[in-house]
């Protein structure tokens, strides 16, 4: 499916973008893969880790607010992953017009130039927080995932195809509670802030992300939501599988933060169907036709809602650590 295909990701110098260039280098063979970000030294250092397949990638400096920009570096790509996000709450909090600019003006700017450049498939990574968002962060991930969803309908006859892929934070990404817990630990911290003790999380690998995103780039037909199956556990037994002598202190959530993630609400049970390994949300527009439901699913019941802390695969104190040591994050 991505042999002899040009594939731009936007924010590819992050933890996903790395992960992706990684798998898809590994597993496919592509025509080339372009880098379009902003910090080029993260660029640099991109560019060091991936030398031996220097002849397949190509780093091109750019802001998905750029529009010019994005209509110069799409030139002749075939696949996106729209990766490109301000992601941290408390500085989309504080700073809400970037947000607005990056996460819903810079969806705008990617639409219209895949629309107009001849792209093929284009996904976007979406987020837990964008469902009955309490933060501007997911305010703004709502905003954008509405976006390329309603692209389909301006794709005319052009054979362009808009997706989602949505999971909360991936397993010991930059910013989520494995690195901060183990930062702590090796600063010889004894015991381990958890906001609220009822918390629970999914837990999602890089990989498994990424092979989410192959997914919906081979099978969408436009306009879907994909979310994986996957198990959840309590942020309790995290921190008591990273360091279980350390003590666990309760300093309450805060503000914008929710107790569960929530991947599919009640209201989007209508038009919600189950498949082996994954969910997918389909668009709830005029112009959708049921034929387009991928066959091999079934609807789910009206409403179903898939919340981490209602899901029914769980992983305890023993698994967490065994994910964990393959990780290189047990505290011993």
């Amino acid at each position: 499916m991505l042999n002899n295909k040009t594939i731009l990701v936007t924010g590819g110098t992050g933890s996903f973008g790395n992960a992706f260039t990684r798998y898809v280098l590994e597993h496919y063979e592509p025509r080339k893969i372009i880098i379009y970000s902003r910090d080029e030294f993260k660029q640099f250092q991109m560019a060091g880790k991936f030398q031996e397949y220097k002849g397949k990638l190509r780093f091109f400096i750019g802001d998905v607010r750029d529009r010019e920009r994005l209509f110069r570096a799409l030139d002749g790509v075939d696949y996106v992953v729209h990766a490109a996000a301000l992601k941290q709450v408390p500085a989309c909090e504080y700073n809400p017009m970037e947000a607005v600019k990056t996460n819903i003006n810079g969806a705008m700017n990617l639409v219209d130039a895949a629309l107009d450049r001849g792209v093929k498939r284009v996904v976007a990574l979406s987020t837990d927080k964008a469902v009955n968002p309490v933060n501007l962060y997911g305010g703004t991930k709502l905003v954008s995932d509405k976006l390329f969803i309603a692209a389909n309908a301006y794709s005319g006859e052009k054979d362009v195809r808009f997706s989602i892929v949505r999971y909360g934070n991936v397993a010991g990404s930059r910013g989520s509670v494995i690195p901060f817990f183990q930062k702590l630990l090796d600063q010889g911290e004894t015991s381990l802030p958890i906001t609220d003790f009822r918390m629970t999380r999914f837990w999602i690998s890089l990989e498994e992300g990424v092979q989410l995103v192959i997914k919906a780039l081979g099978e969408a037909r436009g306009g879907e939501t994909f979310i994986s199956k996957i198990p959840s556990f309590k942020i309790t037994d995290l921190a008591e599988a990273m360091a279980p002598k350390a003590r666990k202190k309760e300093v309450g959530i805060r503000e914008g933060e929710k107790l569960h993630e929530i991947m599919v609400t009640r209201e989007d049970s209508a038009m919600t169907y189950e498949y082996e390994k994954h969910f997918i949300i389909y668009p709830h527009y005029n112009w959708w036709e049921e034929n387009r439901v991928l066959p091999g699913g079934k609807q789910v019941a009206e409403g179903f809602e898939y919340s981490s802390g209602t899901n029914g695969e769980w992983l305890d104190v023993k698994q967490l650590k065994e994910r964990l040591c393959s990780m290189n994050l047990q505290n011993k």
